[in-house]
């Protein structure tokens, strides 16, 4: 059998376990072939690898309807139960496929041979350069291995950073200081933390500054130690930047810096940082590299031939 443990933070335990466990009892009911067992502020669940995913799944979704509406009741539990029977967990050969368990019933892992490639790099390397076009993971993979790092206690803290690069917008024309601005650009960071923290943990984090999400102009000066930095973005760098950005590399730290050559939105005659930085650091043994491709888009399936239609239409120009 295999073990797995939840930590119940910010929440009520008599809330959200019920007298005498009576919540935990619901869902264990559904479940007679494994164990729940309720300690605490600890749940351990023991027996197959699908069905700890089921249960894990059922209490991650519980835990998120407990931080929207403040209580659970018997029919929410019925729903969660009925919702998951529905769902075809497939046998999964080793637990450390799974990268985070996540909210809303989410198991996070690398789907395709490249994301697979991206993980392995950087468990083994400190500095990695993730390439590839839109829709291929490499961000949302990035915060899934800064998240790990965290929960593993690895790192103290996430540095999310990217340039403040318009995109065919006028950053001057938003209300706000630098980094209010430069929030909406930041939304898929955000989406992915939604999809892996409970709201409130997150808000926390993010109020302590656990999680730090900033323009890379903020970087300046610093030296980034104990932490687990993603660089998002990086073709909108100047050379510049992406050095200063490298140098502030410190101690225990783990740097992923993903981009997309073919998005560029430097200004025409503005060389792009990254191209640069790869020039020169391709060769530089202890720094990892990964390139992504149209095999691993993972968005609607025409995402992959949008892309390959505008790859097609630029080479015959």
């Amino acid at each position: 059998m295999v073990e797995k443990v939840i930590t119940l933070e910010d929440v009520s335990l008599i809330d959200f376990l019920g007298v005498e466990n009576s919540n935990i009892k619901e869902v264990a009911a559904a479940f007679p072939n494994s164990r729940i067992i309720s300690r605490g502020n600890e749940i351990r669940i023991k027996g197959t690898t699908p069905e700890i995913i089921k249960i894990s799944d059922i209490l991650n979704a519980l835990l998120e309807h407990y931080h929207k509406f403040g209580n659970i009741t018997q029919e929410s539990i019925q729903n969660y139960i009925r919702q998951e029977e529905d769902v075809v967990v497939p046998s999964l050969a080793l637990d450390n496929d799974i990268l985070v368990y996540g909210t809303k019933g989410l198991i996070i892992k690398a789907k395709t041979a490249n994301q697979k490639k991206l993980v392995a790099t950087v468990m083994e390397h400190d500095l990695v350069f993730a390439l590839g076009p839109a829709g291929t993971g490499k961000t949302y993979i990035s915060v899934a291995m800064a998240v790990r790092a965290l929960k593993n206690k690895e790192v103290r803290k996430i540095i999310i950073t990217r340039p403040a690069v318009e995109a065919g917008e006028n950053l001057g024309f938003l209300p706000g200081d630098l980094k209010e601005k430069i929030d909406p650009y930041l939304r898929p960071i955000y989406d992915a933390l939604d999809d892996m923290i409970p709201p409130e943990k997150l808000k926390q984090y993010l109020e302590n500054r656990v999680i730090e999400i900033a323009p890379l102009a903020y970087m300046r000066g610093r030296t980034l130690h104990d932490a687990f930095i993603l660089l998002d973005e990086a073709q909108n760098t100047t050379p510049m930047q992406i050095k200063m950005f490298l140098t502030r590399m410190g101690p225990n730290s783990k740097v992923i810096i993903t981009g997309d050559q073919s998005q560029v939105d430097l200004p025409n005659r503005q060389k792009s940082g990254l191209s640069e930085a790869l020039h020169i650091l391709r060769n530089v043994s202890g720094i990892g590299f990964v390139e992504l491709d149209t095999r691993d888009v993972v968005r609607h399936r025409l995402v992959k031939a949008i892309i390959d239609a505008y790859d097609k239409a630029e080479k015959s120009i």
